[in-house]
């Protein structure tokens, strides 16, 4: 039984979209590692910084200007503190965690990658982890390496160990696997990146949003994550450097806001996190994105990483208790985030997401952005189900149920159950 490390009945009061149904079937919503769903209070700031502060920011001096600066960079110290950062100015807002590791990939990485040099990824990367290094690759002359994944859904560490070296300028990898669920120990493969003189980037749009995080004892140089999968809007996204990074890199993108200086045939840059954000930002998404952060706050890291594992045991135990479902990821709960990546015997994933959509039970079904890793797993597809602070364990039955309809369309005469 789940032990209430949050008090989920409440929570789900401040999601107005979880109380609609689906095919005449309660919303069962288990993609939140696609994107999650947003409280009433995150839509209400949208809705009141429009009605109450609508105004450009760090340009205007009047009332709706200032306060408008204000709150956008009052969202800023959020993040920081979000991370376990210390300085705020270390802290760039951009549209996604994509777009914030195609920054460094542009503005580090241009400058710092040269031919022959090697980058070490690893086979569980989303594509956003991959596409913007094989394209700095291709524009350097640089070596992408792949650490192994294990055939229990770990990272082959004594592979990075020995392929990490010299030629080594970059180790990009991701925190929380999107498919296995996989929390991979960040801080073991600084140590091993940084005694050969690499930086090290995390992908943490699948770690903020559900764990406690501490940029400065994981020890990496560039932290990434997105405000949509952590109750906030979508457009906007966070990357975090390592203290004095950003002074030592060019800007990304050039025009307003950006530039200190501007000549005719010159310009000279802004200081800290807004030399890498150029033109007007996406003001109002970031202002509602501080209210996710204060939501989050609120109920406390540590209680969301809790209900997410019970959550988690509990849909795995239900999922191997059905029969015909092979799981995939660890299996031990310290090991995994709240991520439940599964194939159905004799079901291809798309059927399965068809028929527990017409229960109203919303799953991810695809490669998940992570091609590399569903050919490891000798799959093309899998379905996934992942949890969030208002899922519930009768949520957790719900699709147990539909899946039991699955087999019964397809005829697994073993598991069949009239539905």
């Amino acid at each position: 039984m789940i032990t209430q490390a949050l008090d989920v009945a409440r929570i789900r009061q401040d999601f107005p979209i979880l109380a609609q149904e689906v095919h005449g079937r309660p919303l069962v919503y288990l993609d939140n590692a696609a994107t999650t769903q947003k409280p009433r209070q995150v839509i209400d700031a949208l809705v009141r910084y429009y009605e109450t502060t609508n105004a450009n920011i760090h340009r205007g001096i009047h009332q709706l200007a200032v306060r408008a600066t204000e709150q956008y960079e009052a969202v800023r110290e959020k993040a920081t503190r979000h991370i376990g950062a210390s300085n705020s100015q270390d802290i760039v807002f951009t549209r996604n965690a994509t777009e914030s590791i195609n920054l460094v990939a542009r503005a580090w990485g241009d400058a710092n990658i040269g031919e022959g040099d090697e980058i070490v990824l690893t086979t569980m990367e989303h594509h956003s982890n991959i596409v913007p290094w094989q394209l700095l690759a291709q524009r350097r002359g640089a070596v992408l390496r792949y650490v192994a994944v294990t055939d229990d859904g770990y990272l082959d560490l004594e592979s990075l160990r020995a392929m990490v070296g010299e030629r080594t300028k970059l180790v990009s990898v991701v925190h929380a696997s999107n498919v296995l669920g996989t929390i991979n120990p960040v801080r073991e493969i600084a140590e091993v990146a940084h005694q050969a003189g690499a930086l090290v980037l995390v992908d943490g749009a699948q770690s903020a949003p559900h764990m406690a995080v501490d940029v400065a004892s994981m020890g990496c140089d560039f932290f990434a994550f997105s405000s949509h999968k952590m109750l906030g809007p979508t457009g906007v996204g966070v990357l975090w450097a390592r203290e004095g990074l950003l002074d030592e890199m060019d800007p990304f993108l050039g025009g307003g806001e950006m530039i200190s200086i501007v000549r005719p045939d010159r310009s000279t840059w802004a200081e800290g996190p807004h030399k890498f954000e150029a033109g007007t930002p996406n003001i109002a998404d970031v202002i509602a994105f501080g209210t996710a952060l204060d939501y989050l706050a609120e109920l406390g890291m540590e209680r969301v990483r809790e209900h997410e594992k019970e959550l988690t045991a509990y849909a795995m135990a239900a999922l191997e208790d059905l029969g015909g479902v092979t799981i995939h990821g660890p299996r031990k709960l310290e090991d995994r985030g709240g991520v439940v990546s599964f194939t159905v015997d004799g079901a291809h994933p798309h059927d399965v997401s068809t028929i527990l959509d017409g229960h109203g039970v919303a799953i991810r079904a695809g490669h998940h952005c992570a091609q590399l890793l569903m050919r490891r797993l000798s799959v093309p597809a899998t379905n996934r189900a992942s949890f969030y602070i208002y899922n519930t364990e009768q949520e957790v039955d719900a699709l147990v149920a539909a899946l039991r309809h699955v087999q019964e369309v397809f005829g697994d005469a073993d598991t069949r159950t009239a539905v």
